[in-house]
Parts: C-alpha cells; structure tokens; sequence
C-alpha cells in the first residue's frame, strides 16, 4: 500500500512489522522460558513454566501443592512433567490426593497422570493412566497385550479432598478411591510387564494433542484444581517416595500454580478487561476497543482487531479521525470506502 512516499504493508492476522516480518511471538516479550501465545496481531500471552508465575512470567512462585486449570483457551494443557519412574515393568504402588477445582470439572474427560509410549504394538502400546470421566476415577494400563481398565463408582462430591490408592502386580491390578470397595482387574494376553520410556505427566500432556498419545489413554482434557501427595513405590520392601530426581522436583511443567493462590490478586485489568488465569499463566482479556497486557491502550478503529472492522478497501488506507475514520483512495479508485473505479 503506498501513500504518497510512505509505503507499508497491510499484514495479515498475527503478523506485525513494515514488511509483515513479525509474528507478535518472534519479538518474544516472555520471559525463564515460557511459552509464547499470540493472543491478536499486537498481543501476546505468556504460557508460564513450573516455578513461574506473572504477565510476562518473572515472577519466581513457590508450589508445595500444584493447581491446574485443565485446558487453556488456546488449546494447551497445564502439566507438571517427572523423571521416568524407574522399576514399574512387575509392580508399583501408587497414592495421591486431589481436589477438584469445582464439581463440573469432575464431569468432564480429565487426565490426573499418564506415562507411556506411541509405538507398533500390536494390541496398542504400553502404557499407565489415571483419569476422571462423568464423575468417576478411571485407572488403565495396558502391557502391550490389551488395555485393563477399572472404573470406581461416582465420587462424593460433599467430599472436598479425594483418596486415591491404586496398584499392579504383573497381569493384576487394584484401584481403591476415598472409601469405596477396593476393585481389581487382570489384564488381557499373556505378556506381564509395563514398558514405558516417558516422562511421568501430571495433570495434563506437553503434547499440543492427545492424539500422540497411546490408543486407549486418552483423556482430553488436563485436570482442573489440585494434586498433591504423589507417591510411588516398586516393591513391597521399599518406601514411598515422590517422583522425580531429585525426589519431588520435576523436569519442566507450564500453567502450574500453587493451590490456593490467584494470579489474578496480583494483577489488575483496567478499562473494564477481564483477568483470566489458568494456574500460574495470568493475562487481562480486554473489552472492545482496548488493547494491551492491562488493556490501557486504545484500539484504533483502523486497526484488523477493531469491532465493527473499517469499510476501506483493499488497497486503501484507513485514517482514524476524532469521530470515525476516512479512507485515502490510491490512485485509480474513489468513494467513501475506495469501492468506485
């Protein structure tokens, strides 16, 4: 588009800069390895790490007990992600508690811990996960001979913290949650140990979509509220102890908060911007005609975002005035919007 000397380009969607050569996360304004959303052309939202909290994610938190908040609008999970636990191929032991960030969250498909891999078996791959669907705990693996599943009965929503306590031994395995009937399953085929190479999820994937996941593991969304007390142990002769190395640090995590904590107590959004929050990741969703990380800046009619957009045509320049804007017509065209040859 030219305007007499000053030429520039009309970019398209999420792309900025006179040649359109930024992407609003090229210039990446986040920061201790976040990841980075481009919310509109202008704007970008910061995916916090583990361990970090904030607009731009430079603030340090501290979690003893992690929050998650399911799948953000952008279509990530929150996750915290652990060392491969070492020695489950025969047997393991595991116990935890969770409180759900409300009752609706019970409802839906949420993934609590999944570890497993995508590979060629024949009867699916193996893999371990926990889960929740339609109000009930989900527990399945399969050993690379056909998926075991148990399911318990739908939990007691008047409770505010749940139990779970869950176990394998080679073909056998055993789920007891808060004080249901402990429920026991053999799995199909004849192979007896649980191969897994991944790292030990927590609340949620690293993966963009479950559709890299395992046949038979899937849940599709991450879980929402908290999990605290993972413990695991591989033999009857052996303690339990935290995943991780060193014991109870993960390796990497996103969106993870402190349970308990707001993200949005800290910030504020102003003009009338809602402030989202999914676990430790913050951002302000602005009202029409504002713009920014606090909504403080004003929309230009002219700009894509705008809602009702400008009527200039292609080709034209839109030029805001106190009360609307005018179209400046290249050469060749005339009208109102530029739209008579």
């Amino acid at each position: 588009v030219s305007d007499a000397e000053n030429w520039f380009c009309e970019c398209p969607k999420l792309y900025s800069g006179k040649l359109c050569q930024f992407v609003t996360c090229d210039e990446n304004p986040c920061g201790n390895g976040a990841t980075c959303f481009p919310k509109s052309r202008r704007d970008a939202v910061c995916l916090c790490p583990y361990g970090r909290s904030g607009i731009l994610c430079s603030d340090a938190i501290n979690i003893s007990q992690p929050s998650f908040s399911g799948t953000d609008v952008f279509g990530y999970t929150s996750f915290l992600a652990y060392s491969t636990i070492p020695n489950i191929t025969f047997s393991y032991e595991f116990r935890l508690k969770f409180q759900l960030a409300n009752h609706h969250s019970a409802l839906q498909d949420n993934l609590i811990f999944f570890t497993g891999q995508k590979g060629q078996g024949l009867n699916g791959d193996d893999f371990l996960v926990l889960g929740l669907r339609n109000g009930r705990v989900v527990y399945s693996y399969n050993l690379g001979s056909g998926t075991a599943t148990i399911i318990s009965k739908p939990l007691d929503l008047t409770l505010s913290i749940h139990f779970i306590h869950l176990g394998r031994y080679l073909q056998k395995g055993w789920l007891k949650v808060d004080d249901q009937k402990n429920k026991t399953v053999t799995s199909p085929g004849r192979l007896v140990g649980l191969n897994v190479f991944s790292q030990f999820y927590l609340g949620g994937y690293r993966e963009y979509t479950p559709e890299l996941l395992p046949k038979g593991s899937s849940f599709k969304n991450g879980f929402q509220g908290c999990i605290f007390d993972v413990q695991v142990h591989t033999s009857m002769n052996q303690e339990f102890k935290s995943p991780g190395t060193p014991e109870g640090h993960p390796n990497s995590g996103r969106s993870v908060g402190q349970c308990k904590d707001s993200p949005c107590s800290l910030i504020k959004c102003r003009n009338g911007g809602k402030c989202i929050e999914s676990g430790s990741t913050v951002y302000c969703d602005c009202l029409t005609g504002w713009k920014g990380a606090f909504c403080t800046e004003i929309m230009s009619v002219c700009e894509p975002e705008h809602d009702p957009p400008h009527l200039c045509k292609q080709g034209s320049t839109c030029v805001p005035l106190p009360n609307g804007y005018t179209c400046h017509c290249p050469l060749g065209t005339t009208g109102t919007y530029c739209e008579q040859g």
